[in-house]
């Protein structure tokens, strides 16, 4: 529910989080909440869609925005992911360019400074996995590789968010350069985001982290039906893959993968609504949906709602 609150010297604001696939940009959000309300594997393409994180403070309120890992598109659903991306940074009032510390800059980097970062929003570098790297003259290094990217002197902040290192700084830092303003979200909100949507994300969390190759990558889910009641959650969801040869990898022996996918995220969903859930899946297989257009916008990707 947004709740618009004004007091003197309360800042408030959007600040999206933008990099390339694997630098930590959910990892770094779930941190700054001090809890999970985004998914995050060592897989690439793990966030799909922009996320709302909302934190809150005696300082006021930052409305955080975490995108989707950005590389050069291949096909709609990789011109979907970007234009997440994209989609995020008008309404920004500050944008954290996410990379890895513990490595140089890299085409991907140079693809996201030339392509989406050409702002007057301020921009911060923020050099996440510092644990990673023992040598100070390497991290300045690595440093100098990504100030070169940008035609301006930016500011730049080292933080580990697996170690929860500097997070404080940097949500400080942020608060410093948010203009004055209202609460958009009421105090106890994390996230505006509906249990359907969580529902799929932990499912498709639960197959990222028991799958390898392709499958991750090959996957959407689809809640058919969302049934609330006083006592335990019904939820019927459908898992979609591409081919036949996926489909058998993801139901297993016997059903023995799908039925650990559905007990893993059912526990899950379980610890997040303090009661019981009820959750059947089954899978089906939907040819190519990466490239077609109404299967992505059934599944949310507003660009080809006109």
């Amino acid at each position: 529910m947004i709740h618009l609150c004004y007091s003197i010297d309360m800042k408030s604001g959007f600040v999206t989080i933008i990099g390339r696939p694997n630098v930590g940009k959910s990892t770094l959000l779930n941190a700054i909440l001090g809890q999970k309300i985004v998914i995050a594997t060592d897989k690439a393409q793990t966030t799909r869609k922009r996320i709302k994180g909302i934190f809150t403070d005696e300082r006021g309120q930052i409305v955080f925005i975490d995108t989707p890992g950005v590389h050069k598109p291949l096909n709609d659903f990789g011109e979907c992911l970007v234009d997440e991306a994209k989609i995020a940074l008008p309404d920004s009032d500050l944008i954290l360019f996410l990379v890895d510390g513990s490595e140089p800059a890299g085409k991907g980097d140079k693809w996201i400074s030339e392509n989406l970062l050409s702002t007057q929003t301020p921009i911060y570098i923020v050099m996440n996995k510092t644990d990673k790297l023992n040598s100070e003259n390497k991290l300045n290094e690595n440093l100098e590789t990504y100030k070169k990217l940008f035609d301006k002197d930016l500011p730049v902040i080292q933080i580990s968010a697996l170690n929860n290192k500097n997070v404080d700084e940097l949500i400080n830092t942020l608060f410093l350069n948010l203009p004055e303003g209202v609460k958009f979200f009421d105090d106890d909100t994390v996230t505006d985001e509906n249990m359907r949507f969580i529902t799929t994300e932990i499912i498709r969390e639960k197959i990222l982290t028991n799958t390898q190759d392709e499958i991750p990558h090959s996957v959407f889910v689809k809640i058919e039906k969302y049934e609330e009641q006083e006592n335990i959650d019904k939820i019927y969801a459908v898992i979609c893959c591409e081919q036949k040869s996926q489909k058998g990898i993801l139901i297993g022996k016997n059903g023995s993968l799908l039925k650990k996918i559905g007990m893993e995220a059912r526990i899950e969903l379980e610890e997040i609504l303090e009661k019981k859930v009820y959750l059947e899946l089954y899978v089906k297989i939907e040819k190519n949906w990466r490239k077609n257009k109404k299967i992505l916008k059934d599944i949310g990707y507003e660009q080809f709602n006109n």
